[in-house]
């Protein structure tokens, strides 16, 4: 079976012929890292994946639920561009201070507004009109609350707009029905709704690489 060492070395030798150098993102990595946040930010090239998928359905507005310390967020502000905006909920107050710096040094503040608080708190506040529909939701926090998630960003978008959702494999133990995660039995809950919701088309990859 192929190992985590083979992994890491695809994943250097992708980043190295389709990415290159990023100072900002390397910058806000090493941020991250120096402030003790978990590392569990999206890779580079999952980073680049997210950038496209929102160029190329051309976003304008987008919703983030986790912010950790910017990383994705950058990615996604690239992809917005002048006159797009990214709003995205972070828990952690420490997190978003470190997410704040990241994306300032980025140049991408005025893009971006970070808002610190529970997510399912903070949702309800965006469905009074103070925002446009939402054309991409990224969700990539407690896996506990996936569905509660997908159904606020239901709400929240409109016909054509994406979803993605991150880390709902978790090594496997979605498919099994006797799992006692609180994460994995989260995430079933929201292929239930997913499977049971006619609005939504849907599909899930399971991936390896450098974070597993």
């Amino acid at each position: 079976m192929t190992d985590q060492a083979t992994w890491n070395m695809v994943d250097d030798y992708l980043n190295s012929k389709l990415l290159g150098h990023d100072d900002a993102l390397d910058a806000t990595s090493s941020a991250s890292a120096a402030a003790g946040l978990p590392p569990i930010a999206v890779s580079p090239m999952q980073g680049r994946l997210l950038e496209l998928i929102a160029r190329s359905i051309k976003a304008r507005n987008v919703l983030e639920i986790g912010t950790l310390g910017g990383y994705s967020t950058i990615c996604l502000a690239r992809a917005v561009g002048p006159g797009g905006r990214v709003i995205t909920l972070e828990f952690d107050p420490r997190h978003a201070q470190v997410a704040r710096s990241s994306i300032e040094a980025a140049g991408l503040s005025g893009l971006v507004d970070v808002r610190v608080g529970r997510a399912l708190d903070l949702l309800p506040t965006l469905s009074g009109g103070e925002s446009d529909p939402f054309d991409l939701v990224f969700v990539d926090a407690d896996k506990t609350s996936n569905a509660d998630y997908v159904d606020w960003a239901i709400r929240l978008s409109h016909s054509g707009s994406v979803i993605i959702v991150d880390n709902v494999v978790r090594g496997g133990t979605v498919a099994d029905p006797t799992q006692p995660s609180a994460d994995a039995r989260g995430n079933r809950r929201m292929f239930d709704l997913v499977q049971s919701d006619d609005r939504l088309d849907a599909s899930a990859i399971q991936t390896v690489g450098s974070k597993g």
